[in-house]
């Protein structure tokens, strides 16, 4: 359950990546849980031109599969049949201290090269980073955002894996009812 939203207190640079004076993606909320702790943060692209809701919500933890998701997705944003762009990465729960001081990094680290591959075709993003249970999360931010579909990879759990503990995949085709495509 989130608490309030508030308005960043400023950029955030990703560690190791190109110095602060490089255009960053720009922090446009912050999600706050009842205890205080950081639980969700957005960022929008430096890209020109609007993000809206209805989109393709993208779930992106830094994979190849979801790397080949991602460059599906702008394939179809950019043939004029999927909408906006709207990346979700998932962290694990973190203490509040830690999610101050390492969710953005973290988040921005595991989609770096998503969002790389979007802009090199000219597309603006928005990304969302969050920390929980990643199909509770994707599910969640694809209502949040009215979101026509889900885009993801697939991960290759074993047989014994998949029976025991299903896949994230599987529990968003499940419970999901919007459309997602699964990309392998």
């Amino acid at each position: 359950m989130i608490a309030e939203v508030e308005k960043p207190r400023g950029e955030v640079c990703q560690a190791g990546s190109a110095p602060c004076d490089t255009p960053q993606p720009t922090n446009s909320a912050l999600e706050r849980d009842a205890a205080g702790r950081i639980v969700g943060l957005d960022f929008a692209s430096t890209m020109r031109g609007g993000i809206a809701d209805n989109g393709m919500v993208i779930a992106v933890d830094g994979s190849e599969n979801a790397l080949r998701a991602v460059a599906q997705a702008a394939a179809d944003a950019a043939s004029g049949h999927g909408g906006a762009l709207l990346l979700l990465n998932v962290q694990p729960w973190l203490s509040k201290e830690a999610a101050e001081a390492e969710l953005a990094a973290r988040g921005l680290a595991a989609t770096a090269s998503a969002r790389e591959l979007i802009e090199a075709r000219g597309l603006p993003w928005r990304l969302h980073v969050s920390m929980g249970e990643p199909a509770e999360r994707i599910l969640e931010r694809a209502a949040h955002q009215h979101a026509a579909r889900i885009v993801m990879g697939r991960r290759g759990l074993s047989a014994i894996e998949g029976l025991l503990f299903g896949s994230v995949t599987q529990k968003v085709v499940h419970a999901s009812p919007v459309p997602v495509t699964v990309v392998p």
